[in-house]
């Protein structure tokens, strides 16, 4: 049993490891969660079993007290056996409650540690989540299908329970009337033959359900974080119009699942009904023929009446566990995927070998991209595309021959890449909480460091324009924020990780000219003698770099600083040209040799 604490309220559950499942189909998942507690499970199966058992045996005792005390007017045994049935009554009353209780508790520990397995194989999958499966998959799988699961784990109990107790009953009414006994051992797989086919209907609508399901809810993801953009480009109707259409396929599958459920909660009400009037129907035949007592006629009426719960349990498992097994299948899914990036097996054409102890040159060669230790390079390419793509070779995000001081990125442990090589993506991830929570990642931060981050990022008016400062709350995604302001907060918290290497995808593609230019000129400096690549195709910031690498066609088209391939390369110049008479003054973080100005007024994008 769990202890309470002082207070009396429950502890926590949590899981430091949950184990390692079965993922060879739905139904060895549903297995492998209730082995994982053998001995709740147990607890229930029996706690269920001894509670029917001890209802069976209630009719018992009512013939007993008919026959034995209230026919031939024997007061005292007829006293006797309703203390018996009394009793008996309190009892299983505390019994049930036992059951309910480990039953509950069962259920939860298959959901907690279903939740703690799809989280963790969130977390793994890292920054290949999102080209493994939609953001409303893994929402339905960690919310509806995981609770699904959870409730099927009711066959353990009640269902074990209603097995046997149906036994026991037969076993009764066989000591009653054999004939009797004999109905009863064949009505109850007649029923669940009836049933059997509704069920096999239902895992194929539910299944479908699931699936269509999982797309209404990306789609509500992709509307609640795109409306603003969306109503600027006047594409919110077409977006509106799409999810009507798939919100009437959910709706229509939603009803055939109901139909299909529908018949088989009828099924499971009305049969054991038909069923209880039948054995009724003979055994008061058998008692006007004689060949029963007053009480035996009774106890048996009250034998078919209990028998109506456990039918009903059977059935109602059998339901549970069809949608079970369909949860558990997309459980499974997504739970054998498998990152886009591992520490895979050392070999002799590929030994593990150790980062570079001092910071060295990054290499693609693919593009033909290399990133001096130390210094601020700059990728250019008309492509975004082809940028980003030489990002995740370079920061170990996609497959490649790339290499880091010479050795391999695949051969290095993934631990180390991670721990000194820094990818900020633009549209990276904001969760919901406060701004300091949001800035300072998984490391502490002292206060100091903090608003050194925002400096740099040219963050101080966003921070300033919060209530609470850095104590605000901030929406999920930055929605309270502009998209300005989303992607410095962005670029704040990726420069007070400090990383090693930082490798930034169009960090001030959302700013206007006069931030844009800040931001250039404060990151130089705060990266000073750091090793730092950036993508982007404005002049401001490609004239803050060390060395320029134009990309065309994913393969860098020539190398020099911003100024000389202005000189001698047209496509570079074409490409990066543009007005930029409008500038300010110096921006003072630049010390006076800037052409840009402090940030006057932040625009949507370019």
């Amino acid at each position: 049993m769990t202890r309470r604490r002082a207070d009396g309220s429950l502890p926590e559950v949590s899981y430091a490891d949950p184990g390692v499942p079965d993922l060879r189909g739905g139904a060895r998942y549903l297995w492998w969660l209730v082995t994982r507690q053998p001995g709740r499970s147990a607890a229930g199966a029996l706690l269920a079993t001894v509670w029917m058992v001890l209802m069976a045996l209630t009719p018992y005792l009512l013939s007993r007290a008919v026959d034995d005390g209230l026919a031939p007017g024997h007061r005292a045994a007829l006293a006797g056996w309703t203390g018996a049935l009394l009793g008996l009554g309190v009892l299983n009353a505390g019994i049930g409650v036992l059951r309910h209780r480990t039953m509950t508790r069962l259920r939860m520990d298959a959901n907690f540690r279903s939740v703690k397995l799809v989280v963790g194989q969130s977390v793994r999958l890292g920054a290949g989540l999102a080209r493994r499966t939609g953001t409303g998959e893994v929402v339905t799988i960690g919310v509806g299908d995981v609770l699904t699961i959870s409730q099927s784990l009711t066959v353990v109990g009640p269902g074990v329970g209603a097995v046997l107790a149906y036994a026991v009953v037969a076993g009764l009414l066989l000591s009653v009337s054999p004939p009797l006994a004999a109905v009863v051992l064949l009505g109850v797989p007649v029923i669940v033959l009836l049933v059997g086919p509704p069920l096999g209907r239902l895992r194929g609508a539910e299944t479908e359900y699931r699936e269509r399901q999982g797309v209404l809810t990306a789609r509500i993801g992709d509307l609640a974080g795109g409306l603003r953009v969306l109503n600027g480009l006047g594409g919110k109707g077409l977006f509106a119009d799409a999810f009507r259409r798939d919100s009437r396929r959910l709706r229509d599958q939603g009803y055939r699942v109901g139909a299909v459920t529908s018949w088989i909660q009828a099924l499971g009400t009305g049969l054991p009904t038909v069923f209880l009037a039948v054995v009724t129907w003979a055994a008061a035949r058998l008692a006007v023929q004689g060949s029963l007592t007053v009480g035996e006629l009774v106890a048996v009426y009250g034998y078919a009446a209990v028998l109506v719960a456990p039918v009903a349990f059977i059935v109602e498992c059998g339901h549970q566990l069809s949608r079970g097994v369909v949860a558990a299948r997309r459980v499974v899914r997504f739970l054998a995927l498998e990152p886009s990036v591992t520490d895979g097996p050392a070999s002799a054409a590929h030994p593990v070998r150790n980062a570079p102890a001092e910071p060295a040159v990054l290499h693609d060669p693919q593009s033909g991209v290399r990133v001096v230790p130390g210094a601020l390079t700059a990728l250019a390419g008309a492509r975004p595309a082809e940028s980003a793509a030489v990002v995740d070779r370079l920061g170990r995000y996609a497959e490649s021959a790339a290499t880091w001081g010479g050795v391999r990125l695949d051969a290095i442990p993934l631990a180390q890449v991670r721990e000194r090589i820094l990818v900020a993506d633009h549209e990276a991830d904001l969760f919901a909480g406060s701004l300091r929570d949001l800035l300072r990642g998984r490391r502490d931060h002292d206060d100091a460091a903090v608003r050194r981050a925002v400096h740099a990022a040219v963050a101080d008016d966003i921070v300033l324009g919060l209530p609470d400062g850095l104590d605000s709350a901030v929406d999920a995604q930055g929605r309270s924020l502009s998209g300005g302001q989303r992607q410095r907060v962005r670029l704040a918290r990726a420069l007070l990780a400090d990383p090693e290497v930082l490798l930034a995808v169009e960090p001030t593609s959302a700013l206007d000219a006069h931030t844009e230019a800040a931001v250039a000129a404060r990151l130089r400096t705060a990266r000073a003698g750091r090793t730092t690549l950036v993508t982007s195709t404005s002049p401001l910031v490609l004239d803050r770099a060390d060395l320029v690498h134009h990309l065309v066609d994913g393969k860098v088209a020539a190398t020099g600083t911003h100024r000389e391939l202005l000189d001698r390369e047209p496509g570079y110049r074409a490409l990066v040209a543009r007005d930029a008479d409008h500038v300010g003054p110096a921006d003072p973080a630049d010390g006076g040799t800037g052409a840009a100005g402090e940030p006057a007024a932040e625009g949507a994008g370019r």
